[in-house]
Parts: structure tokens; sequence; C-alpha cells
């Protein structure tokens, strides 16, 4: 174990930026990462648990990190405190409209901007439970930017409608942004500033869970035995131990997944338009064309981004090159499978398992309770009724460590902006 003690110097104690800050470097370490301050203890890795410490100037904080990677931790942990953790800067505050509130936002985010001042995030939110649209775009109005998220309406219209209101800044606190016209906000003089990675763990191990799910059958199982049934049928299931794990997409996420795989026993092949030769060098993958994927991967999992070269990759050309028995599973984007080639494929008997947390259509259901309305969504329907598919809500990036990095990303670009800062790979702009 390895110890480090600090003493407090920032007039304003532990506040919620350098909270943020150290929460984010703790996540980084396999090791466990405690903090005591007058008696009180937090685990490293939480922002809220830091935040409840209520160090101030002054207080001392011992810092305490435990295991395979400890002087690392201890070594980064130091760097940190000693440098942007005391930084003081004025700056004016960042009006930010945030749109699409649900309560696990206002969590994570109403901590970290409830300071105001010199070292702070230095920014007033406004909470909108309604999505971002061109009938709400109106709301943004008097407000220097709005924050969105996947299922917002960043069209033409509602560019051009939130920069009449004066908005600079748009704040996507997740990875994608094919909701956006870059080429709008460029002529507005926009900024698109978005949290180019959160969890690749959070994400890999949700793909791994629900195709595992379709896999195995848990769905029908678990309602079954709440029906008193304990029969079998219809719930046989496949090894994935010696299969092959395709996987499309080789970012941080598909890596996570190749391990995933690879510590099941499988055999990984790997797709990208930008290869890796370092994880072919590692042994962890082979690289080959789509083609030779789709026909030998027993398990193909989608981890691409979506441009034009990739919609419908999967499609009735790719599907039918795959095995009867494949298992497709996507936590990217929706339309990187073509609805109708899936479900004429699932009707002819094609797919062992089909696990989806994301699903072209999905837009209008997405984190929205429609539990007292009927299902008219055709998409959704339709996939319900075939017995190997299970769909989830768009969670896959939905864990703890998940939004508190969302949360500290976005506030960080907010303050970048807001000082002029660098920022660095979250920018967005048009080609």
């Amino acid at each position: 174990m390895k110890e480090l003690t600090y003493v407090v110097n920032n007039p304003l104690g532990i506040h919620a930026r350098p909270a943020a800050l150290l929460a984010q470097c703790c996540v980084n370490f396999r090791s466990s990462v405690t903090i005591i301050c007058n008696g009180v203890d937090a685990s490293g890795d939480n922002v809220l648990q830091i935040l409840a410490l209520g160090a101030k100037t002054g207080d001392t904080l011992n810092i305490t990190a435990e295991g395979d990677d400890e002087d690392t931790a201890i070594s980064e942990i130091e760097k940190l405190l000693h440098g942007e953790f005391e930084e003081k800067k004025p700056v004016k505050v960042l009006k930010i409209a945030f749109f699409g509130t649900k309560d696990y936002d206002r969590t994570f985010f109403s901590e970290l901007v409830k300071d105001k001042g010199e070292g702070t995030y230095n920014s007033d939110i406004k909470y909108f439970t309604s999505r971002l649209t061109p009938e709400t775009a109106g709301l943004a109005k008097g407000y220097d930017a709005v924050c969105a998220f996947v299922n917002d309406d960043l069209s033409r219209p509602v560019i051009e409608t939130i920069h009449e209101c004066g908005v600079r800044l748009i704040l996507m606190r997740c990875a994608g942004f094919n909701n956006i016209d870059l080429q709008a906000a460029k002529e507005c003089g926009i900024t698109i500033l978005r949290v180019p990675a959160y969890s690749p763990y959070a994400v890999a191990e949700h793909a791994m869970a629900i195709v595992q799910e379709a896999n195995r059958r848990l769905h029908k199982a678990h309602n079954k035995v709440k029906d008193n049934n304990f029969a079998l049928s219809g719930l046989l299931g496949l090894d994935l131990h010696n299969k092959v794990a395709g996987i499309i997409g080789t970012g941080k996420i598909g890596v996570c997944m190749a391990r995933i795989c690879k510590g099941y026993g499988m055999t990984v092949l790997g797709w990208d338009a930008y290869p890796n030769q370092a994880l072919v060098d590692e042994g962890l993958l082979t690289y080959v064309d789509k083609e030779e994927l789709f026909a030998k991967a027993d398990l193909i999992s989608l981890h691409a981004p979506l441009f034009p070269t990739t919609k419908h990759i999967i499609n009735a050309e790719s599907i039918a090159l795959m095995k009867d028995t494949a298992m497709l599973v996507n936590t990217a984007r929706g339309a990187l499978i073509d609805n109708e080639a899936l479900i004429d494929a699932l009707k002819q008997g094609k797919f062992h398992a089909v696990a989806l947390d994301v699903y072209e259509g999905e837009d209008n259901n997405v984190y929205t309770d429609r539990s007292d309305e009927p299902l008219t969504n055709d998409i959704t329907a339709r996939l319900m009724m075939f017995p190997q598919v299970v769909l989830t809500s768009h969670q896959a990036f939905f864990t703890r460590e998940a939004l508190q990095a969302i949360a500290v990303v976005t506030m960080e670009n907010a303050r970048n902006f807001n000082e002029g800062n660098d920022y660095g790979n979250a920018e967005v702009k048009a080609k």
C-alpha cells in the first residue's frame, strides 16, 4: 500500500471541479484508492463521495492506493493535486440550457456546477425535461450553450433557431454526433464539443450481457420460472468457447469486446477501416475483410461509428454470408443494421440470437416511459415477435462510472470553451 498526504490550499476547498478531476484520475487505476479527511473516508473513483468529505482550506487529505499499480496511482494523483487541483482563473458564468434531463443527470451535473468563482466550472444550468426539437429550440433563448444527447434533434432548423437565441456552443454529453447538421453549425459559428469516450467497458460488458441473454434465452427462462414452469424446452443455447467472434470496429469499445470474447476462449476476427496493427502484434485478433468475417464468425458484435460507408453494413447481402446459427449484437448505432433485411432473415429462421441495444427507428422511444401506451412502433413490435431477439433501451453506457465521466468531461468542455482553452479531441467540425 502506498500513501500520500496533501493539505488543501485551494480557497474554495475541494469543490466540484477538483473533486471531479480526482475521481476521473482514480478511475484509470486497478488499485483501490481511498481518501480520508477528518475521519471520513471516500472511494477515490466516486466524485459524489469526494464532495461529501466537505474538505476545506487547511484540511488534510490522507490518500492510500493499494493494488498492482499503486505506485503509478500515487504518482499521478500527486501530479494532479499540485497542478490543476490548485488552479484558479476568473471567468464569466456560462449559461447552459440542458435538454432531455433525467434524474441521474441532475445527480452528477448539479454537484459539479454548484460552485461559482475562481477555479470552478463557473456555469449555470437550466434543466429542461423535453428533448431538443424544432418545437423546443426556442427555450434556449438567453443561453450561451445547449447540452444535448443522442436522441436530441440538431438538424438545420434547430441549429438556426438556437443560433438566433444567442447560443454559441453545443455540448454533446455523448460520443456520437450523427444527429447534428455540422454544416449548419459551421455556418452559424457554433462550436460543437462531445465526450469522445466515457466507459468503453460499460458498453462492451453490456454487449456481452445481452447477447448471452439472447443466446441462453434468459429472458424466456425468467418468465417461465415466474409462471412456475421449470421445463427447459425453448432454452437451448450455444457454447461460446472455441467459437469465432467477429468485431466490426476496433476502437476502444471494440477492443474491450475483443478482450471479453478472448476471455471466453473465442478466436477473434476484426474489421476496421483503419486497422490497428498493435492489436495483431499483441495476439488479440486477426484482421480480415468484412466478407470473411461475416462468413466465419459465430458472434458478430458491432462497434463501428455511423458514416455513409457503414450505414446498413448489416444488410441482405452480408446476412446471406452469415451462418444460420450466427449471433448478432449491436450496441453502437441503430442504422448499422438494415431493419427490413434483419426481419426478413429472422422470418426465414436465420440467427440463433440477436441482441440490440440500438436500432434504426428507436428515437421516439429512447428514455421515454410508454408503459401506458399501445405498442405503436412498427419496428419495435416486429422485432419483439422473435423469441431469439432481445431489445434493451439504449442503456449500454448506463453505469455509474460512465455517468460520472460524461458529466466531468462535458463540464471540462464547457470550461475550456469559456476560458478559450484547447479542446483536444472533443471538438467536432464539418469536413
